[in-house]
């Protein structure tokens, strides 16, 4: 997954408020820990989940394992978990009063499922219609992006979308659709490799407009 760049630390507290107030947080409680104390502190414990295992720390393929995965962690693929590494997403205006559907398909989804800690992975289709403002299209790929990077939920990753840029862009007219593999499923338990979880969030006209919605799921069934 690319490299998040041009941060907005005070968007992304906002957003954190906006997902508080509606209930779409991730479970978390307050770290104070730096990202060096959070790298040294993963890396003990999996460190001692290596050797529980059975598997000796001492082969050289081994040794450097348990750093490797505590700053995949930490600088990585859990990476959306601190509102600091939330995108630069400055919305401009509107000024070619366009206001048809904006929409952006299959934006890659690479997440880990909060119950076993393993790949949800998938596609996100999002869709606006713009108002007084407008948001540059790489932004949402960012605003997927982020929201990825933290153990999930699909049902929660398709909500904080929204409701993130329900906030950005000053409007409920968005639609949030992800289609996704989880190897929860796939890789252990039913072990079943072929089924796929669809989840949608849809505002404003996507939700009250019959025609809207039809024309939405029209493009998206486009191949």
């Amino acid at each position: 997954m690319p490299t998040l760049q041009k941060k907005d630390p005070a968007l992304g507290l906002e957003v954190e408020t906006v997902l508080k107030q509606q209930g779409q947080q991730t479970p978390l409680i307050s770290s104070h820990l730096s990202e060096s104390q959070k790298i040294d502190k993963i890396s003990q414990h999996f460190k001692a989940i290596m050797e529980t295992l059975g598997l000796d720390l001492t082969d050289d393929s081994l040794v450097d394992s348990p750093t490797r995965v505590a700053k995949m962690y930490v600088n990585e693929v859990f990476k959306g978990l601190d509102p600091a590494n939330f995108p630069k997403c400055t919305t401009i205006e509107n000024k070619i009063d366009y206001d048809e559907m904006v929409l952006v398909r299959d934006i890659k989804v690479m997440s880990n499922c909060e119950h076993h800690f393993i790949t949800i992975d998938g596609m996100a289709h999002v869709a606006y219609i713009p108002g007084k403002r407008v948001l540059g299209l790489s932004k949402i790929n960012r605003i997927v992006n982020y929201f990825c990077r933290r153990p999930q939920v699909q049902e929660r990753l398709t909500h904080q979308i929204f409701h993130a840029l329900a906030h950005i862009l000053g409007t409920e007219s968005i639609a949030v659709v992800i289609d996704a593999t989880h190897y929860c499923v796939k890789a252990r338990g039913i072990e079943d490799s072929s089924s796929h979880t669809y989840t949608s969030k849809l505002g404003g006209v996507f939700k009250s407009n019959a025609a809207t919605r039809a024309e939405l799921f029209s493009l998206l069934n486009k191949k």
